[in-house]
């Protein structure tokens, strides 16, 4: 995430000759397109720290009351969501790793997080495994804390195939 916003900064930088904030324009609104990104990438911080702390029962301050989160459970994914729900032997989540590769501002209160992730967590035998993914998430601010958070994600197992893709 730091060097999504370095990216984002050096962009700037060559983009414009003067210094000018990046702003949208939706309806009547402007909005801040870096503040929102920067916010964006704060949650995202939060979230991955949680995660990493083993503070699971703040995770739900990251989600909307209504999130769904659609996530992978075949493949190399089934032991980790096997244990997930049963945990046994040395089993822990480690750490969540998220890579966004695009995060557009949709409105003021609305965007979208498109990327990689890699969750690591301790097999019941006590290896580190490493699982990947790619992601498309919606997140929306809330309207009483002005904070962003996840609204609905669908992720699967599959990375992203760079020669594949294409970004303008």
């Amino acid at each position: 995430m730091k060097n999504l916003l370095v990216l984002i900064c050096i962009a700037g930088l060559f983009a414009c000759e003067s210094k000018k904030e990046l702003t949208q324009e939706v309806g009547s609104n402007q909005i801040d397109v870096e503040a929102e990104l920067a916010a964006i990438e704060e949650t995202r911080s939060a979230f991955q720290l949680a995660i990493k702390e083993g503070r699971f029962a703040d995770l739900k301050k990251y989600g909307t009351s209504d999130v769904i989160s659609l996530t992978t459970s075949c493949g190399a994914w089934a032991p980790f969501k096997a244990l997930s729900a049963n945990p046994k032997g040395e089993f822990h989540y480690d750490s969540l790793v998220m890579k966004p590769k695009e995060t557009i501002i949709v409105s003021d209160s609305v965007a979208y997080d498109f990327g990689t992730s890699s969750t690591f967590y301790t097999n019941e035998n006590g290896e580190l495994v490493e699982l990947n993914a790619t992601f498309l998430a919606v997140l929306k601010k809330d309207k009483k804390d002005g904070i962003w958070k996840l609204h609905r994600e669908v992720a699967n197992e599959r990375e992203l195939d760079k020669n594949k893709i294409k970004y303008s």
